[in-house]
């Protein structure tokens, strides 16, 4: 395992023949709606805004027109779209009601997901293996999928085809979907986990674990939550100050060094004490998380002088 440090952008692109004038969302990989052919996709007079990726899959959003696309996820084998008319749409996989069309049909092409109306302003979407979920401008939780292990917080339900609300008895300001579990963080920054407890991926007390098929607290981070992900088997919060992780570490996506390989409490990564840390992420078995600091540059042509700010990002990534 080991901490790396980068610079640079995440992803690039390249053009290629063929315009798509009208904006679209470009998917590829292996899914129930793309050709698994990368070449066959292609930007020109359309400038990508949004990037997700699944398991097996990746959608790339540009300009959509006439519905110009807000928000986009990707789940397993599944997608879920949000545009600026309000409107949510779902396609791919749908063998545990990931796409809330009602049925567990899986759809080749995007429908409309007709529970949201334009009262429902989204400000997130998230999508796990199976799972789908939405957080609204005013924090309401809405859910949907798979609950076999209790990961979209509905208690006994098996699974559910349409969005159902999940109430913490707060308002909810966003929710990360993993492979079997799911966290959220509450208006004002309290963490909550629920789902499969193996590993320790929850965070909780023993005695919280009996109700783990609804959402916890997570008593073990005393500061205020800016921002959590849930991987496979792990989970990574950021708050004002530091960054925990706990879960299981066997590949190293807990950040703590060769030794440590499950952790079932919230453990400080102390490697990442020093960096400002701004934004956290991470896949199936390794974690990304990004420092941004700004530095000063200074300069003189020998009877003037002048200074000028640059932001400079640092991708750390943890893995094995």
């Amino acid at each position: 395992m080991a901490w790396a440090g980068t610079h640079g952008p995440v992803w690039s692109q390249n053009g290629g023949p063929g315009p798509t004038e009208s904006g679209a969302i470009f998917t590829f990989g292996k899914s129930k709606f793309a050709e698994d052919i990368p070449s066959k996709f292609w930007f020109k007079n359309d400038k990508p805004v949004l990037i997700s990726c699944g398991d097996e899959h990746t959608a790339i959003v540009t300009a959509l027109k006439p519905e110009k696309t807000k928000l986009a996820v990707c789940g397993r084998n599944h997608t879920l779209v949000y545009t600026e008319k309000g409107n949510v749409y779902a396609a791919g996989g749908n063998s545990e009601g990931q796409l809330g069309l009602g049925d567990t049909e899986e759809r080749t092409t995007f429908h409309l997901i007709s529970f949201f109306t334009n009262q429902h302003k989204i400000k997130q979407l998230a999508a796990g293996s199976y799972t789908s979920a939405a957080v609204t401008e005013d924090g309401q939780l809405f859910v949907w999928g798979d609950n076999s292990e209790g990961q979209i917080g509905l208690a006994d339900k098996a699974c559910v085809s349409v969005p159902c609300q999940v109430d913490v008895g707060k308002p909810v300001s966003s929710i990360s979907c993993g492979y079997y579990h799911s966290a959220l963080i509450t208006g004002d920054g309290e963490l909550y986990t629920f789902g499969e407890p193996e590993n320790g991926k929850l965070g909780l007390l023993p005695e919280q674990l009996k109700n783990n098929r609804v959402p916890q607290p997570v008593l073990g981070i005393m500061e205020k939550v800016n921002k959590v992900a849930c991987g496979g088997e792990h989970t990574v919060v950021l708050t004002e100050t530091d960054v925990y992780t706990f879960g299981l570490g066997q590949y190293g996506q807990l950040g703590h060094g060769t030794f440590i390989f499950e952790t079932s409490v919230p453990k400080s990564v102390k490697h990442l004490r020093r960096h400002k840390i701004c934004n956290v992420t991470c896949g199936e078995n390794h974690t990304a998380v990004i420092a941004g600091k700004v530095t000063r540059t200074a300069y003189s042509n020998g009877t003037n002088s002048a200074s000028t700010g640059r932001k400079v990002l640092k991708i750390f990534i943890a893995c094995d």
